[in-house]
């Protein structure tokens, strides 16, 4: 039978462990947390600032950008920290609170994009009881709902995960705590309690995926019988940014999930990491700015307010 450890913390896995490599290591991720942090609330403030936008899209938009901001405060300000003091130790008590919080923000993610692509789907397929629909009770109550699915869904997996005993090395396979790096720690034969939940998280997927898909079709379908093109170009330009979105939350989430398993540490273990955990938050605001005409006037209009302001 395999002691168990009662561990008060656990080790992290560095970038490097010369000095001049983990001083470039911060330097970087402050530059990406940065891109990622004003990015976000910026798409934040044009929104709020601007009553053109203030629609189901936008306030849906807003959400996901709170979420951003949540995710990459989860990981990249403690590996920044461990960097400049030159230590990879994180406790116990916040290693559960990274994997809850992440969780949180990571599914509540995906719920919300869910809900933006019925969004979408009801806009440009049934336009006439649009208004009816997407009101603000609806709107305010699918994002709760998304929000306390996340919350309990991040809870149960926390829990599931926190309550295995441990019996091999406290180090971690990734730069900050997460889930499958987590199972590879405790015994081999109590992370078999995990597979339920596991199983339950990939139905769930699936059934959102496949709601997001159909969702698509649909749209994809009604907008190719709108005759005028201009019409079309402004459905596309809502759908697209959309859509890109998912592909790279899906993609990334997906390739670090399903790749092959490892006890070995590797640098492909931390690539994928950074990929899923930084790249979406960073890169959507840049798609939706990019895409969307009325973000693009509501950007202008906000650093022309500010720049008057200082004059």
């Amino acid at each position: 039978m395999s002691n168990h450890t009662t561990l008060t913390e656990f080790l992290l896995l560095g970038f490097s462990d010369i000095w001049e490599l983990q001083i470039l290591h911060f330097v970087v991720f402050l530059m990406i947390y940065m891109a990622g942090l004003m990015g976000n609330l910026l798409i934040i403030a044009a929104i709020v600032l601007d009553h053109h936008l203030h629609n189901p899209m936008y306030f849906f938009l807003v959400n996901l950008s709170l979420l951003d901001l949540g995710s990459i405060s989860v990981t990249i300000p403690k590996s920044m920290v461990n960097s400049l003091m030159n230590t990879k130790v994180i406790s116990y008590p916040g290693c559960v609170t990274q994997v809850f919080l992440f969780i949180l923000f990571t599914a509540t993610d995906f719920f919300l994009l869910t809900s933006m692509a019925y969004d979408r789907y009801v806009a440009i397929c049934q336009p006439l009881h649009y208004e009816s629909v997407m009101n603000r009770r609806s709107c305010v109550q699918m994002a709760a709902s998304a929000w306390i699915t996340g919350i309990v869904y991040s809870a149960l997996h926390t829990g599931n995960t926190f309550r295995l005993p441990f019996c091999q090395t406290n180090v971690i396979n990734q730069f900050f705590c997460e889930i499958p790096q987590l199972l590879k720690l405790t015994c081999s034969d109590s992370y078999l309690s995990e597979f339920g939940l596991l199983a339950f998280s990939v139905f769930l997927g699936l059934n959102c995926f496949v709601f997001i898909i159909v969702s698509y079709v649909q749209i994809f379908i009604t907008v190719l019988r709108i005759p005028s093109e201009q019409v079309q170009h402004k459905a596309f330009s809502t759908c697209l940014p959309h859509l890109t979105v998912i592909s790279l939350f899906l993609c990334t989430a997906f390739f670090d999930y399903l790749k092959p398993t490892s006890s070995s540490i590797s640098n492909m273990n931390l690539m994928m990491g950074v990929l899923y955990s930084m790249l979406p938050p960073v890169m959507n605001p840049i798609i939706y700015s990019m895409r969307n005409k009325e973000i693009k006037a509501a950007l202008k209009k906000l650093i022309v307010l500010r720049l008057s302001t200082k004059n």
